[in-house]
């Protein structure tokens, strides 16, 4: 009974997933999403001159790409989550998700698993730029493989807090735009604002520790090519911070 119960709470999480990521792309949201990340990025990578133009920098690396990404999805992560529970409950239908016999964790997790499918699909076609940029190599292929899936491996971590912290906005209203503007600044400040605050002169010996609160660190640890044990648990343990988070404010509403 128990094995049948569970299947079934699995197949409920699929219809929530299922209808998230028909939702996505039933509008012209999962669409643009995609598509302004990857043009984006292409603009930068090979058409704006300068030092972030891979052509004119000389070297077949995507360093650019790695450090544009992370800003262009603080704006496109917050567009895509911020429907995921505040339109729920502008439209009342999250009455209707609490009757279904599914925990409040299953809930959440399969909205947010829906928004890190659509994060996968703008992902995975930049895969193009690692395959020019390896054929543009001078032999062909010098270039830096494991830094490039460190770094794609990173980014990934980066965007699944990204999309924590949009599902925990999102669960707080029910304005579309409060809850992008509270996942943007939460993101912001994750990102960047531990290591602008580390910099600050008075912390001495403890600048080190302020700064590995943020995600720019351990990104950037990754960004080697190195894999650590301490940047994985980092980005699961923020992660599972804002859904479990989610899942007391959800409650405390029930």
């Amino acid at each position: 009974m128990d094995t049948v119960n569970k299947f079934h709470d699995f197949s409920i999480a699929g219809v929530i997933f299922k209808k998230e990521i028909s939702s996505f792309f039933s509008s012209l949201t999962g669409y643009i999403v995609v598509a302004v990340f990857l043009i984006a990025n292409s603009l930068f990578l090979w058409v704006f001159p300068g030092e972030y133009n891979v052509l004119d920098s000389g070297y077949a690396n995507l360093d650019t790409f790695f450090f544009m990404a992370p800003w262009i999805f603080l704006f496109l992560v917050p567009a895509v989550t911020m429907r995921l529970f505040a339109d729920e409950k502008r439209t009342g239908t999250i009455e209707l998700l609490y009757t279904r016999p599914m925990s409040n964790i299953q809930i959440i997790l399969a909205k947010y698993v829906s928004g890190m499918a659509l994060v996968i699909f703008s992902l995975v076609p930049a895969l193009i730029f690692f395959l020019t940029v390896g054929f543009l190599g001078e032999p062909a292929w010098n270039i830096d493989t494991g830094a490039f899936w460190g770094s794609f491996l990173g980014l990934f971590f980066l965007a699944a807090v990204y999309v924590a912290v949009g599902v925990f906005s999102s669960s707080l209203t029910e304005n579309q735009i409060i809850a992008f503007l509270l996942a943007m600044l939460i993101s912001f400040f994750f990102y960047i604002g531990f290591e602008a605050v580390s910099n600050l002169d008075f912390w001495g010996n403890f600048k080190e520790i302020i700064d590995n609160f943020g995600i720019s660190a351990h990104y950037k640890s990754m960004s080697r090519g190195v894999i650590d044990t301490r940047d994985v648990i980092y980005f699961v343990a923020v992660s599972a911070l804002f859904i479990v988070s989610t899942k007391f404010v959800l409650e405390k509403r029930k």
